[in-house]
C-alpha cells in the first residue's frame, strides 16, 4: 500500500518519529497524548481525569470567559474621573498623547465626560456606572482589575492578543492551552467551548484556534440555534449503525496511515471523528435549556430557541458543570465610535441590558450550585475607549475611540479574591498608573489558578519553547484569595 521503497520510508519513520516525540512525549505534552489514546483515563461517571499532575494545587478547575468583543468604555461603566468632568470640551492634554498612536481620532480631539451617574457600592466602595444596577448587587463577590493594560490598538491583533499572548494570529488560544495541558474531563464533550452572540466587529478562528498545538486542542463553535455543532448530526440516509461502521472503517485506515508516518496529526483526526460522534448525544441534551426550571431561565434572560447572550451565560453553567474545561462567550456590539454604527447613549445601553442581568445571574447561580469556588469567571474585551470624543455631540452620535493604556476588566470565583479593587488609572483615565496588570500577567495569573506554572507550560516549536506568556508576565498575587 505504500508508495515509498523501504529505505525512503524508514527514512521518513524515522523523521516524523523523532519530531512527534519533541513535540509531544515530555512535559506537558504527555498528558495531551495520555487523553488521545488512552480512553481508561476518563472515569466512567464524568469525575475529573487524571491527565497527570499540576505543577502545585490547583484552586480553579473550569474557566468561563466573557468576552465583550469590541472594546466597553471603562470611562462609562467603571472609572469615573471628576477631572474628566471637570475639563469636559477642552483640548486633551498634549503630554497625554505626544507619545501614542490614535486607532481613527487626531491628537487635538476634545475631552469628553461621561453622561452616565456612577455609585459606590458594596464594601470595596467600587465606584458603578447606572448601566450595570445588577452588577451593583454582587461586588463583594467580584474583583476589578482597574490597571489593565495592553499594547494593541486595533480590533483584531487586540482581540488576538487578549486570547493568545500574540498579536500576529497563529499562536494557540489561552482556551487550546488549557486543553494541552489539563485535558477534558468529560470523554463526551470538548476541553475548549466556544459560543458567540451580537453584531459588529468580524470575529476569527484565530482567537480559539489551536495555533501550532495538535487540533485536538481547538476550540469548538457551538450554536445555541439550530444545530448545535455544524455537520455534527448525520445526513439524510445515514443511521447510526451505518454511521459507526463508517467511522471504524475510517479509523482502520487512518491507524494504518499512522503506523507508517506516525504524524500526530492522525491521532488528532481519529480522536475528533470519535468526539464528533459521542457528540451526536452529549451535545443536544447539553444546549436543552428548556430543562432549566421556569425560575433559572427568569433569572438569565433566556428565551429558549433564540440565539441571546443569556441563553449562552446559561449555557455555560451547563457545560462546566459537566466537565467542559475551558468556555469562552463572545458577545459583540461594543465598539462605539459614534454614529449609526454605535455610539455611548443608545448601543451602550443595549449592550449593558444584553449582558448585566445574565453574567450575573451566572455568578450567583454558580455561587448557589457550590461551583463558583472551582469556577473563574472573567469579564473584559480587547481594550476600553479614549477619554476623548470620537464623533459629535448628539445622543445618537457621541463615541469615543481604542483605548488600550488603562482599562477595566474583573474576575469572579477560581480563587480570586472577592470584593477588592485593584489598580487604577490617571486622572483621565487614559494611563495605567497604580497597580498595572498586563495581558501577559492576567495569563500567567490565571494558569497559577489552575495549578500551573506559565514558565513551565511549553510546546516546542520550529525550535523553541513556545508558552501562552511568551517571555513576560508575572502572577498578580494581591488579587488571589
Amino acid at each position: 500500500m505504500n508508495s515509498l521503497p523501504p529505505p525512503a520510508l524508514d527514512s521518513l519513520r524515522a523523521t516524523t518519529r523523532r519530531r512527534f516525540l519533541q513535540q509531544c512525549g515530555t512535559g506537558m505534552g504527555a498528558l495531551a497524548l495520555g487523553s488521545l489514546f488512552n480512553e481508561k483515563l476518563f472515569a466512567a461517571d464524568n469525575s475529573v481525569p487524571i491527565l497527570g499532575k499540576p505543577h502545585f494545587a490547583p484552586k480553579a478547575k473550569n474557566i468561563i470567559y466573557l468576552f465583550q468583543s469590541g472594546g466597553p468604555s471603562h470611562l462609562d461603566l467603571f472609572d469615573p474621573k471628576p477631572e474628566l468632568a471637570k475639563r469636559d470640551g477642552q483640548q486633551v492634554p498634549e503630554e497625554l498623547v505626544k507619545n501614542i498612536r490614535l486607532a481613527q481620532i487626531g491628537k487635538q480631539a476634545k475631552l469628553l465626560a461621561s453622561p452616565y451617574k456612577f455609585a459606590q457600592h458594596g464594601k470595596s466602595g467600587m465606584w458603578l456606572s447606572e448601566l450595570l444596577p445588577h452588577l451593583a448587587t454582587i461586588t463583594d463577590d467580584v474583583c476589578f482589575v482597574k490597571g489593565f493594560y495592553s499594547e494593541a490598538f486595533n480590533h483584531d491583533p487586540a482581540t488576538i492578543f487578549m486570547n493568545t499572548g500574540a498579536q500576529l494570529a497563529g499562536r494557540p488560544a489561552m482556551g487550546s492551552w488549557f486543553s494541552y495541558g489539563l485535558g477534558s474531563a468529560n470523554k463526551d464533550l470538548p476541553a475548549f467551548v466556544v459560543l458567540m452572540t451580537g453584531a459588529g466587529q468580524p470575529l476569527t478562528n484565530a482567537s480559539w484556534g489551536s495555533g501550532f498545538l495538535p487540533t485536538v486542542h481547538q476550540g469548538v463553535t457551538l450554536r445555541s440555534q439550530g444545530d448545535p455543532v455544524l455537520f455534527v448530526s448525520n445526513p439524510p440516509g445515514m443511521g447510526a449503525q451505518r454511521r459507526r461502521q463508517s467511522l471504524d472503517a475510517l479509523r482502520d485506515l487512518n491507524q494504518i496511515r499512522y503506523d507508517a508516518l506516525q504524524d500526530p496529526e492522525i491521532q488528532t483526526r481519529i480522536a475528533s471523528y470519535e468526539l464528533a460522534y459521542r457528540m451526536q448525544t452529549s451535545v443536544p441534551e447539553v444546549m436543552d435549556i428548556s430543562k432549566e426550571t421556569p425560575k433559572t431561565q427568569e433569572a438569565y434572560g433566556t428565551t429558549p430557541g433564540r440565539a441571546s447572550f443569556a441563553n449562552n451565560c446559561l449555557l455555560a453553567r451547563r457545560l462546566v458543570e459537566r466537565g467542559v474545561r475551558f468556555v469562552q462567550l463572545y458577545h459583540r456590539g461594543w465598539d462605539h465610535h459614534g454614529g449609526p454604527d454605535g455610539n455611548l447613549i443608545f448601543d451602550l445601553k443595549k449592550r449593558c441590558a444584553e449582558t448585566d442581568q445574565s453574567a450575573v445571574a451566572l455568578i450567583k447561580d454558580l455561587k448557589e450550585r457550590g461551583l463558583l469556588d472551582e469556577t473563574l469567571v472573567l469579564w473584559g474585551g480587547e481594550f476600553g475607549r479614549t477619554p476623548m470624543m470620537q464623533g459629535a455631540l448628539k445622543p445618537d452620535q457621541v463615541g469615543r475611540d481604542h483605548h488600550p493604556h488603562g482599562y477595566t476588566i474583573w474576575m469572579a470565583g477560581g480563587g480570586i479574591k472577592p470584593g477588592t479593587v485593584y489598580g487604577g488609572t490617571d486622572d483621565f483615565g487614559f494611563y495605567a498608573v497604580d497597580q498595572k496588570v498586563h495581558v501577559h500577567d492576567l495569563h500567567a495569573t490565571i494558569l497559577h489558578l489552575f495549578g500551573m506554572d506559565h514558565l513551565k507550560l511549553t510546546y516546542r516549536f520550529q525550535g523553541r519553547d513556545f508558552r501562552l506568556t511568551d517571555v513576560h508576565g508575572e502572577v498578580v498575587k494581591p488579587i488571589l484569595a
